[in-house]
């Protein structure tokens, strides 16, 4: 059974109540406690030693990286992240230096996106550290984006590069919260979420929360150069544009909206964001799973991201 097949079984019978507006199956839990204007947005991630990091990793990043997947996550909703907790678990043998560490660089990322750290646990662990941040955030009601709006027609975008991670990416990303809100704020986004397990991945995710298909180009796939530069001295390598549909920890932005929008969308982008290149791959179709067309016509797309436990 792998990540998803046990995440299904599990929240098939979770309890809710009336504060709920969207619970488990998209980026954060959107919560509704009467505040005016605004909802509230709840989210959980860990990382773990061996999957997520190395004991080589320098520490600040892997605090940074901690608390920026949770940050990448409110931005997958169009949000503002407030607070956060911090469990920490450690072998009973731990260096309180390295550990340090880890938390100058969770402090230092937390105080660029304005995140308050206001407590958290500390607990042993057998051999490997793990970091799980619950946060908090806030989304101007109306204004959040799920998974499961996306509409037969609408154009499919990705912010930045895709694929190679793996060569430091997924330690220094930088989570795309102030454009996912312009996003929000100047067009009709029908679908959002961002990029952790691999375009491929995540991009079924939607179609699955939609009851959609999709057709994606793959001359239109914006691979990064990581990626390229893999595939061109490892032979044993994915192919670029492979690692670009399936390298997990992008941390972009995914997203649909109408294809009336998709024109004056990139125009306006570039003028907002003239460093972060904007791709449109695809359309969202009829049907279910996912079309890659090249050159020599359209297929079936089997492959997918990053699954624990496969």
């Amino acid at each position: 059974m792998n990540e998803f097949e046990l995440i299904a079984r599990l929240t098939k019978t979770l309890p809710t109540n009336e504060t709920v507006l969207a619970g488990a199956g998209d980026d954060c839990a959107v919560l509704d406690f009467g505040v005016p204007e605004k909802l509230i947005l709840f989210k959980t991630d860990a990382v773990v030693e061996g999957i997520h990091f190395t004991r080589e990793t320098p520490p600040k990043k892997i605090g940074r990286k901690a608390l920026a997947r949770c940050l990448s996550d409110i931005a997958a909703m169009a949000g503002t992240p407030t607070a956060a907790l911090v469990t920490l678990a450690l072998p009973e043998k731990f260096e309180v230096e390295f550990v340090g560490k880890i938390y100058d660089g969770l402090n230092a990322v937390a105080e660029q996106f304005g995140v308050a750290i206001v407590g958290g646990e500390t607990t042993t662990n057998p051999e490997r550290i793990l970091i799980s941040i619950a946060l908090l955030g806030t989304v101007p009601r109306g204004k959040q984006v799920l998974r499961s709006g996306a509409k037969v027609g609408d154009a499919i975008f990705v912010t930045g590069e895709l694929g190679g991670s793996l060569a430091g990416k997924h330690l220094d990303f930088e989570p795309r919260l102030k454009e996912a809100r312009w996003l929000a704020e100047h067009f009709h986004l029908h679908a959002l979420m961002d990029l952790s397990d691999g375009l491929a991945g995540d991009l079924q995710h939607i179609l699955n929360a939609s009851k959609v298909g999709a057709v994606i180009l793959k001359s239109a796939l914006p691979v990064a150069h990581a990626a390229k530069l893999r595939a061109k001295e490892n032979s044993s390598a994915k192919p670029a544009a492979l690692a670009a549909l399936t390298d997990g920890e992008d941390f972009e932005l995914l997203f649909t909206v109408a294809s009336k929008d998709a024109v004056k969308l990139l125009d306006t982008w570039k003028k907002k964001f003239p460093q972060l290149k904007l791709s449109c791959i695809g359309k969202i179709v009829a049907g279910d799973g996912i079309l890659l067309r090249d050159k020599n016509g359209s297929h079936k797309l089997n492959a997918h991201g990053y699954v624990h436990f496969s």
